[in-house]
């Protein structure tokens, strides 16, 4: 029933858009869909695991009685006749002591569907696996769609009425606790007790996912429908790194910022749809940042490299909410991007560029604090134009400390480090041409913390990441462990992009 609400996206951004007034402990938990996601699809595995060992146990017993002599009552109710007064009455699904579990298990509904979802359903847990869905990801979403067979034979896994119940009529005349003793004298004329006629219990989880299924069809049939809407490709940039810039426009597009879209090129493959993070700001045609990052990224960067063959047709689905949009709720954000990580907060800071552009008096934040980490130079050319646009802007119009970025390098050769420390005293980087210096190595967390917290000792402060989870792992700790324990003072809340 819960497995398929995490991945509506639409009711999760009308869920956002309903909460914008909720209390962030609450707003956050819709961050956390695809962790639920993952935390029900294990419960889902370890209940399996129960159900089947439980089946197998019983099957054992099954067998057991089928095939003993020693007139017990279990042995007794397995010899029940199949059918009596024109309607199934046995309660053993093993009819004959020949017959073999293995049959049983093979020719039923339950045993054939239970088998063929137990199969999908370790074809879909082993394929989502972190190291399949980044390595091969078209095998991640092709096994991950075999959920409708999984949803169908859960539908159908009960009809067969292999687990019974004494039928109520059954019940009132022979009833368990009176007769389960006198089972040798059944047949007795002067019995009060007859033999027990038994019936399939009716099938019911489909009532369970009746409703989510409905819900998780409305969902596709909408984003189906938003998705064949049609798409104008405005400008294509080839940034340095292997990063493709597509600038679009579409009839009705409406955006946040840090939202994504879910993007499909046909020419590549008709039912892959893959997650980006628009770069864009709500006031402009909307853009993507694509890095070559598998087989999909690279052959669409090649198709659009290929000026000679018309510009391939693209698809877009959304946009959908995300952790980023609460940024402006803060009033002090500390921004951390890693590599190509860094797309929400190019939306954020060019919405922050038309804000001071348009004198909007509207917004909450009074400070920014932006983390760039990269492992090569070359990645710092995908947004310089803008972080110069933002470097002016804010010297024009007096509020140079509204905005600290720092930029940091991860990877660097001793000719690049050598080359810096020469240039070290020009006005500008050497490497990116701002007037801010890249750092080499990784931030000091400790002591940006300890900076903020000392900078804005009674403000709230928001910290947004779009990276790898060692960092994850790192600015959560240090969130909880430089917020003040009373609650006037300094508070860091931690967030993480999640697709």
């Amino acid at each position: 029933m819960l497995i398929l609400l995490p991945v509506c996206r639409n009711l999760l951004s009308f869920l956002r858009g309903t909460c914008s007034f909720c209390r962030r402990t609450l707003r956050k938990q819709l961050d956390h869909n695809l962790t639920f996601h993952k935390l029900v699809a294990y419960m889902i595995c370890l209940h399996t695991a129960i159900h089947i060992i439980a089946h197998l146990f019983n099957f054992e017993h099954y067998s057991k009685s089928r095939q003993a002599t020693d007139g017990s009552l279990a042995s007794v109710l397995s010899t029940l006749p199949q059918r009596e007064k024109g309607e199934e009455s046995w309660l053993n699904p093993i009819s004959s002591p020949n017959t073999t579990v293995e049959y049983v298990t093979f020719t039923s509904i339950a045993g054939l569907t239970g088998v063929i979802i137990t199969i999908a359903l370790v074809l879909m847990v082993t394929s989502a696996m972190e190291f399949i869905r980044r390595s091969y990801f078209e095998v991640f979403w092709y096994t991950h769609h075999i959920f409708i067979i999984y949803f169908i034979g859960l539908g159908i896994h009960g009809i067969g009425g292999i687990v019974r119940g004494q039928t109520e009529e059954s019940l009132n005349a022979s009833h368990p606790h009176r007769c389960a003793e006198s089972f040798k004298r059944w047949d007795d004329h002067d019995s009060h007790c007859k033999h027990p006629q038994f019936e399939g219990l009716p099938a019911e989880s489909w009532k369970w996912i009746l409703a989510p299924g409905v819900l998780y069809i409305f969902e596709r049939i909408l984003r189906f429908y938003r998705s064949q809407q049609k798409v104008v490709i405005t400008k294509v940039v080839m940034h340095p790194s292997k990063v493709l810039e597509l600038q679009m426009n579409k009839r009705g597009f409406s955006m946040e910022v840090g939202q994504y879209i879910f993007v499909n090129c046909p020419s590549i493959s008709y039912l892959e749809w893959h997650p980006f993070t628009l770069t864009s700001a709500p006031e402009e045609d909307f853009s993507i940042h694509i890095r070559a990052a598998g087989d999909w990224t690279e052959n669409l960067i090649r198709a659009f490299e290929q000026q000679q063959s018309p510009i391939p047709r693209i698809e877009v689905d959304g946009p959908f909410g995300t952790v980023s949009e609460d940024v402006f709720q803060y009033e002090v954000a500390v921004l951390v991007g890693a590599g190509i990580g860094v797309t929400p907060f190019a939306s954020i800071l060019k919405s922050i560029w038309y804000k001071f552009r348009q004198a909007d008096h509207n917004l909450k934040t009074q400070t920014i604090y932006f983390y760039w980490i990269c492992r090569e130079t070359g990645a710092f050319a995908w947004f310089n134009d803008l972080l110069a646009s933002l470097e002016r802007e804010m010297e024009e119009l007096g509020k140079v400390d509204f905005l600290n970025y720092r930029l940091f390098l991860t990877g660097w050769d001793s000719n690049i480090a050598g080359h810096a420390a020469l240039n070290f005293d020009q006005a500008t980087d050497i490497l990116t041409g701002l007037k801010q210096k890249t750092s080499f190595g990784r931030p000091m967390w400790d002591n940006e913390f300890s900076t903020i917290a000392n900078a804005h000792p009674r403000s709230v402060v928001g910290v947004f990441l779009c990276g790898p989870q060692a960092l994850t792992k790192s600015l959560s700790k240090r969130c909880h462990q430089y917020s003040s324990l009373d609650p006037r003072k300094v508070q860091f809340y931690f967030n993480k992009e999640n697709f």
